[in-house]
């Protein structure tokens, strides 16, 4: 098939964008920077923003299927860049599908989007919107998310992905930052570490979208529907750092703060950041404090049944492969 994925370049877009490609699919990306490793894969790409209306119409010209992946993330910056990127980047993508007829849209949601700041233990997609969010990642994301599902139709069909955490070679968000810290000794567990956490190895989140993509279609049982991705293997939080940190080479964690000590930082780091008039993202805020001193592990019951999708490297063979991709970087 024809695909777009918005957001090609990215770690989770380029798995999406491999993955294609390597079932011999026609893949268009759309990103800011130039990505070489798109068109050596023999993809085209085109240059922009999402949040450029008509950057996004032309884009989406002539494909069979949109992968929404494009995104801000972090827990920290401009509310009218997450809007923009998050919010407006989405809604130019659903029109862009009803103008050109594209009848399939798999957009990357967060499970951020449910998180009210409480342990979330086997949770499935009934999950509500809280009412709160404590960053504008989530806001925005859970208003993009909104927007995708509603859009779902007669002529477009729609699906939501959520994928917990995802991480391995590659990943530019979660690894590096972790083993910087951690080899930096800045790195500090919350608490005991003993809440337990869903993670997503990298390729299985990128066949859950091309799992999305193929079970898609008007009046399909997941359209219009959003579902949890995970590896379905949730390990207590401090584990999951330990074994990325080791699989780093780094030395371990041996340090921690209490879960309301790192509250309390965050929320005065944010109030010293926002008189500050600063962008760049803190070392800790109420969401990471949050996110951190809470379990989040989920039903992956619906996306079994609807997509046929099932994670198919499992936690060990993915620290395997993290590990020997450092070992490749940072050989001894």
């Amino acid at each position: 098939m024809r695909a777009l994925v918005t957001g090609g370049g990215g770690f989770v877009g380029l798995a999406v964008v491999r993955a294609l490609v390597g079932r011999g699919d026609h893949v268009r990306t759309l990103a800011r920077g130039e990505y070489p490793e798109v068109l050596a894969l023999g993809g085209e790409h085109v240059r922009g923003d999402v949040g450029d209306r008509d950057v996004v119409l032309r884009a989406v010209d002539g494909v069979d299927v949109v992968f929404h992946v494009a995104a801000k993330a972090g827990v920290w910056g401009r509310r009218e860049d997450f809007v923009r990127a998050n919010v407006e980047g989405t809604r130019n993508v659903v029109d862009a599908c009803r103008v050109h007829g594209v009848e399939r849209l798999v957009f990357t949601s967060s499970p951020s989007v449910v998180f009210a700041g409480l342990d979330q233990e086997g949770i499935d997609e009934s999950a509500p919107y809280p009412s709160k969010f404590l960053a504008d990642y989530p806001a925005t994301k859970a208003e993009a998310e909104k927007l995708v599902l509603a859009a779902s139709g007669p002529r477009l069909a729609t699906v939501a992905l959520r994928p917990h955490l995802v991480w391995g070679p590659g990943d530019n968000h979660i690894v590096p930052r972790l083993v910087a810290r951690a080899r930096a000794q800045k790195l500090r567990k919350i608490g005991d570490g003993h809440w337990k956490v869903d993670t997503t190895y990298i390729d299985n989140a990128a066949d859950a979208h091309l799992s999305a993509a193929d079970a898609l279609a008007p009046g399909a049982p997941c359209s219009g529907r959003a579902y949890f991705v995970s590896n379905g293997e949730p390990v207590p939080i401090g584990e999951m750092i330990d074994r990325i940190v080791a699989a780093a080479g780094a030395p371990a964690v041996t340090r921690s703060v209490s879960p309301a000590v790192a509250y309390a930082a965050g929320a005065l780091t944010e109030l010293v950041y926002r008189a500050l008039g600063r962008v760049d993202e803190p070392l800790i805020t109420r969401f990471v404090a949050s996110e951190l001193s809470t379990s989040h592990w989920f039903d992956l019951s619906a996306i079994r049944r609807d997509l046929g999708w099932t994670p198919r490297v499992s936690l060990a063979e993915g620290m395997a492969r993290l590990a020997a991709s450092f070992s490749k970087s940072f050989p001894s």
